[in-house]
């Protein structure tokens, strides 16, 4: 459902997604999409005014992301085009090669050497993503079997996969699910990311305890939330 409010003299749209809980949430993401989760069978006329409450607060985080000129180029999947890895660029080095049984991605130094029988963009595109998942995948096992010992519950399942509007989430049913777009970040905001649905595992909310736990493995996880908010926009492929 899509429904508007004003502030100062502009209109402001955002998108409503009825779930099952008890509370409103109100997410602003890059470069202008709001989203308010809200209890099931709340009024038009409650959302709106709740909403409005937190006009100035989601003027703001329109503002600054217009400010830092959020712009997500299409992806061409060609020779000297950068890709992050792990919070570093690498230079895509094509080599082909009629030879080759197979496509081939390899990182080496500061460049990522794609080795192909076929210059096929889709090709090289599937060949990418598949390497991006399959680091993915082996960096957060590593990752949370690190973290592990430091939470008090165990997750009953973990998934790597991908998500178009989250990192990370954990389920009632202590299922894990991560975003493989995340071994884009530095380690250390990736890690911050694992410790945060791990932390959702003892509690399934943003309360002051969720965030003391998470302050109690990670002393400066403000820091890493702020570069995951001002450059997660470049996690993306």
């Amino acid at each position: 459902m899509q429904l508007s409010f004003k502030y100062e003299s502009i209109t402001i749209g955002f998108e409503v997604i009825f779930r099952k809980r008890q509370t409103m949430a109100i997410k602003v993401e890059a470069p202008d999409k709001i989203t308010v989760i809200v209890p099931i069978g709340t009024s038009k006329k409650v959302i709106i005014e709740k909403v409005q409450e937190k006009a100035s607060w989601i003027y703001r985080k329109l503002d600054y992301y217009k400010n830092i000129q959020y712009l997500q180029a299409p992806r061409e999947f060609v020779h000297g085009e950068l890709f992050m890895y792990l919070g570093q660029d690498y230079i895509l080095n094509i080599e082909i090669n009629d030879c080759l049984p197979r496509a081939r991605l390899e990182l080496n130094k500061e460049k990522l050497f794609l080795r192909t029988p076929l210059f096929d963009k889709n090709l090289i595109e599937k060949v990418i993503k598949g390497w991006y998942r399959q680091k993915a995948r082996e960096k957060i096992e590593e990752r949370l079997s690190y973290y592990l010992p430091k939470i008090p519950k165990k997750p009953n399942r973990i998934v790597v996969k991908e998500q178009k509007s989250r990192w990370g989430s954990c389920s009632s049913k202590g299922n894990l699910n991560f975003n493989w777009k995340i071994i884009m970040a530095p380690i250390d905001v990736l890690d911050y990311i694992v410790v945060h649905e791990l932390c959702h595992l003892v509690f399934l909310n943003h309360s002051k305890e969720f965030w003391n736990m998470v302050a109690a493995i990670l002393p400066d996880y403000k820091l890493r939330k702020e570069w995951l908010k001002r450059n997660g926009f470049r996690m993306n492929l």
